[in-house]
């Protein structure tokens, strides 16, 4: 098996990290806003991990532009926890710098196959 391109792995560092951030959230955030943060990271790595396994062509590329829209949503998502007190400021910068660095390799991989 050839091996994960960087971008699956920080976003699954991401998820692994986020998990036990989101159980800490106040219970009237905990069964909204967490399970959606945490949706939308399981379903970035879900689409990371299948555009690695297609082949190279437009649906490659349209699951690369699909992550970077989940990407923007997470960003959004993670602002509103922090905006909401659910996430402290230090966990915020790391989460959005976290991000930023997946949504920069999201870009170089579509820009190398266009």
């Amino acid at each position: 098996m050839k091996e994960s391109p960087n971008i699956i792995q920080l976003q699954y560092d991401l998820l692994r990290y986020m998990i036990p951030q989101l159980a800490k959230f106040p219970r009237s955030q905990k069964f909204v806003l967490a399970d959606r943060i945490q949706n939308a990271l399981t379903d970035t790595l879900q689409t990371f991990i299948r555009a690695y396994y297609l082949p190279r062509g437009e649906a490659k590329c349209e699951a690369l532009r699909q992550g970077n829209i989940e990407l923007e949503i997470i960003r959004h998502l993670v602002r509103l926890a922090k905006d909401l007190h659910c996430l402290d400021h230090r966990r915020y910068e790391f989460v959005q710098q976290q991000l930023h660095e997946i949504g920069t390799q999201a870009g170089a991989w579509l820009k190398s196959i266009s």
